[in-house]
């Protein structure tokens, strides 16, 4: 029996079943490459879903972890420690937003903005202005697990197993104006966007739809929630996506790659949102830890030092235009979408998907498959174009293969596993 099969056969008997994994023993990790128990090394353009901004063993996070941890690694948020407000600092200039509270994951970063936006809509009608309780949330969406997140979470397969989920959420198709105008209404306290949609197939979002929901909330006193937990920190090319379209929401919620590998999520809000918020309404015991900023900041400091939100930019270019030359080339592509390092492609068929999938595993290359027929890509943001060449030549191989039996390709690399 080989190390991986006694893990297979440990977790088997051990772990809560929430993950169907793929086969592979991964043992550390070098630039844009993970290697595995036997030396095998892959190229992974999925970046523990789209965490390793910095790909592996970067040199600044190593630095980072070394240093903070013979000084501090934990005092809970009781005390003051010297991470938090440099790291609130750099995230509200990149935002444009004004004040952070740091938490552990995406999910629950959307669970402190959500709140919020119940705090602040109270707040409002103390103050005259009638908001109600009432989420505005896209179709296609996906915010998280926890069960306000969850709540606001377009597919069924998330939130049937829990119901009853957080009530007061309606569903708006994705891009259409008009049924945004015929759902908002003052009993809506905020509306939540993600720029890029990422479980929902990596699907941007038009600009007049996110003008219109800035212009709505804006005109009744709701606030608009900008989800950029798997889109921000330069995936796109910008700090965040809605810059692409110079809106600013009222609320932003930051993760996947805050901290380059370290559990660590932000929600940053306006200053006047920040006003419904006081001490013990909410917190948490680790949440922007000392390790975790100082992290997070070093991680702040290499994407500004080496230019990288400009490199995201122009290799995320490069990979898109080979990914249009596979759609040139091949019918089986439906549709190619994203910016920056976020890209997607849409196969015909989900088997297909995940037929190609497993190829490109077997050919050492990591991507991963969401809103079953879409090829997702989430590199490094370190990523150059020769790398890009080896998996587009892969993936044009495989698209060129007539593959045999595809409904009976295993599943690999499905849905998102975690936020």
């Amino acid at each position: 029996m080989t190390h991986l099969d006694e893990l297979r056969a440990a977790e088997a008997k051990l772990l809560l079943g929430t993950y169907e994994r793929n086969p592979l023993l991964f043992v550390r990790g070098e630039s844009v490459y993970l290697i595995d128990e036997d030396g095998g090394r892959y190229l992974d353009l999925l970046s523990g879903i789209g965490v390793n901004a910095l790909g592996y063993a970067h040199p600044a996070i190593e630095k980072a972890v070394a240093e903070q941890s013979r000084r501090l690694i934990h005092i809970s948020n009781l005390y003051y420690h010297q991470g938090q407000a440099a790291l609130a600092l750099r995230l509200t200039e990149a935002t444009g937003l004004d004040r952070a509270f740091f938490c552990n994951s995406g999910t629950e970063a959307n669970e402190a903005a959500l709140k919020l936006a119940r705090a602040y809509a109270r707040l409002k009608c103390s103050e005259g202005v009638q908001l109600g309780s009432k989420f505005l949330a896209l179709e296609n969406s996906f915010h998280g697990r926890t069960m306000g997140s969850v709540a606001a979470t377009w597919k069924d397969k998330y939130r049937e197993p829990f119901d009853p989920v957080m009530p007061g959420v309606e569903f708006v198709r994705f891009n259409d104006v008009a049924d945004l105008k015929a759902k908002f209404s003052t009993e809506v306290c905020a509306v939540l966007v993600e720029a890029v949609q990422g479980e929902g197939g990596v699907r941007p979002m038009s600009r007049e739809f996110l003008q219109a929901a800035r212009e709505l909330t804006r005109s009744t006193g709701a606030l608009l929630i900008a989800d950029e937990i798997q889109s921000g920190m330069g995936r796109t090319g910008k700090w965040c996506a809605y810059q692409h379209d110079s809106i600013q929401p009222d609320v932003t919620t930051l993760a996947k790659p805050l901290a380059g590998g370290i559990p660590l999520g932000a929600m940053l809000c306006s200053e006047d949102a920040a006003r419904a918020i006081h001490a013990g309404m909410h917190g948490t015991t680790f949440g922007g830890g000392p390790l975790a900023c100082a992290v997070a900041l070093a991680v702040i400091d290499t994407i500004e030092r080496e230019h990288l939100l400009e490199h995201v930019t122009e290799v995320g270019g490069y990979f898109r235009q080979r990914l249009e030359q596979l759609a040139g080339r091949h019918a089986a592509v439906v549709d190619v979408r994203g910016l920056g390092l976020m890209l997607a492609i849409e196969l015909e068929s989900a088997d297909l998907a995940k037929h190609a999938v497993s190829e490109m595993m077997k050919r050492r290359i990591l991507i991963n498959r969401t809103s079953d027929t879409v090829l997702r890509f989430l590199p490094p943001f370190i990523l150059r174009s020769e790398h890009v060449d080896e998996a587009m030549d892969a993936l044009d191989q495989i698209l060129s293969e007539q593959p045999a039996a595809t409904a009976a390709a295993p599943l690999t690399g499905g849905t998102q596993i975690g936020r």
